[in-house]
C-alpha cells in the first residue's frame, strides 16, 4: 500500500474550498457542483464562483441533495424534516415534515417527480404541480435507500428485511419483494435497467435480473458473500463488459470488490479484490462511459482505478478524510468532500497522457 501518486497524472487539482462542517452530500449538473454540510449549508460551485443558497439550517444538517435529470431543479433534505426545491438559484418550494428526518431523496430520471424518505415511508411528488402522487409504506423499518430505474418505471426502496419495488404505472399494485435476512443498506439499479443490486448488513450482495423480478416470477437472486463488514456503497458502470453487462463495484471496510458477469451461467459473477486504502472507504463511483473507478476514503486518499483493476492515480490534498465523491457528466471533472468541510475539484489534463479509462 502506498500514499504516493503513480507516474500517470491524468487529473490535477482545479479548485479547493471549505464549508463550515462535514460535507454530507455533493452532486453535479453540467459544470455546476452542489454541496451540502452538516451545518445546514447548501452551496453551488460554478466555474470557480461559490453561490450560497442556504448558509445554515438552525444547527441541523442537510443530508441529501440531487439535481433533476435536466438540471432545472435542485432538491435537498435534512434533519429538520424540510425538503426544499431550488429552480436554478431561486427557492421555489418547501415541504415541512418535522419531526421526520429526510435523509434520502431521488429524482425520476425521466420526469420532475421526486421521491423522498420520511421514516418508514416514501412520498412521491410531482414538482411542477406540487401534487403528491403516492405515500408508500415500507413498514419493516426506516428507509435506508431509494433508487429509480433508468426508465422511470420502477421505484425501489431498501431497509430491514430487504427491498421492495413498486411499479410507477400502478402505485396501488403490491410491490415486488426481495427478501434479505438482515437489512439492505445500499441499493442501485444498473444504468441499463437490467439488474438490481442490494448491499446488505449481513456482509452480502444480492443481484437480481429486473426482468425476473418485475414479472412476478422467482427472481432467483445471485448472493455474493465473504466481505469483512457491512456493505457501505455499491456502484455500477454505465457501459458493459465483454458480454455487455455493466460492472458492479462494492465497498466494505477498507476494501473494494469488483464483480463482472461471466459468460458462463454456471459461474455467475466473478470477483476481484482491490486493496490500497488503509481506512474505511466512504464512497465509490464510476466515471461516465468508462470503467475508471474512484474510491474516497477516511484515510484522505481518493484512488482512481484504471479499468476497475489497478491504481492509476491517487489524489490527495486534505489532512482529514474524504466523505463523498462525484464525477461530472463528462467524466472530465471529479469532486470530493471531506469530513473537515473542505472540498476539492480535479480536472482531466488536456495534454500529456491520455484518460485512464
Amino acid at each position: 500500500m502506498t500514499s504516493t501518486n503513480s507516474q500517470t497524472k491524468d487529473f490535477t487539482e482545479k479548485f479547493s474550498g471549505t464549508l463550515s462542517d462535514y460535507i454530507t452530500a455533493i452532486a453535479w449538473s453540467g459544470d455546476t457542483l452542489a454541496l451540502a454540510s452538516a451545518a445546514g449549508e447548501v452551496v453551488l460551485w460554478q466555474q470557480g464562483n461559490l453561490v450560497n443558497l442556504q448558509t445554515s439550517a438552525n444547527g441541523t444538517s442537510v443530508d441529501c441533495l440531487a439535481f433533476s435529470h435536466d438540471g432545472k431543479f435542485l432538491a435537498v433534505g435534512g434533519q429538520d424534516g424540510k425538503v426544499k426545491i431550488w429552480e436554478h438559484t431561486e427557492l421555489i418550494y418547501t415541504w415541512e415534515n418535522a419531526p421526520a428526518w429526510v435523509d434520502k431523496l431521488v429524482w425520476n430520471p425521466k420526469s420532475h417527480q421526486l421521491a423522498f424518505s420520511l421514516g418508514r415511508r416514501v412520498q412521491v411528488w410531482d414538482i411542477p404541480s406540487h401534487q403528491m402522487l403516492v405515500d408508500l409504506n415500507f413498514a419493516s423499518s426506516s428507509v435506508l435507500g431509494i433508487d429509480w430505474r433508468s426508465d422511470g418505471k420502477y421505484l425501489a426502496i431498501g431497509g430491514y428485511l430487504g427491498a421492495k419495488v413498486w411499479s410507477c404505472e400502478d402505485w396501488q399494485q403490491e410491490p415486488y419483494i426481495i427478501d434479505i435476512p438482515s437489512a439492505s443498506l445500499a441499493i442501485a439499479w444498473s444504468p441499463d435497467g437490467k439488474y438490481f443490486a442490494t448491499g446488505n448488513l449481513d456482509r452480502t450482495i444480492t443481484v437480481v435480473e429486473s426482468q425476473l423480478l418485475t414479472s412476478g416470477a422467482d427472481p432467483n437472486p445471485w448472493i455474493m458473500r465473504g466481505f469483512p463488514g457491512k456493505i457501505r456503497q455499491i456502484a455500477w458502470s454505465d457501459i458493459g463488459n465483454q458480454i455487455g453487462v455493466p460492472i458492479l463495484a462494492t465497498c466494505s471496510v477498507d476494501g473494494i470488490v469488483v464483480w463482472e458477469k461471466s459468460p458462463d451461467e454456471a459461474v455467475g459473477w466473478e470477483a476481484r479484490v482491490l486493496t490500497n486504502h488503509v481506512d474505511i472507504i466512504q464512497a465509490i463511483a464510476f466515471a461516465p462511459k468508462s470503467f475508471l473507478l474512484a474510491s474516497a476514503g477516511s484515510d484522505g486518499w481518493l484512488c482512481l482505478w484504471k479499468k476497475a483493476k489497478q491504481i492509476s492515480q491517487i489524489l490527495t490534498g486534505t489532512e482529514s478524510g474524504f466523505s463523498s465523491v462525484a464525477w461530472d457528466n463528462s467524466g472530465k471533472q471529479i469532486a470530493a468532500g471531506c469530513s473537515s468541510g473542505e472540498f476539492m475539484i480535479w480536472s482531466k489534463n488536456t495534454k500529456g497522457q491520455g484518460f485512464a479509462r
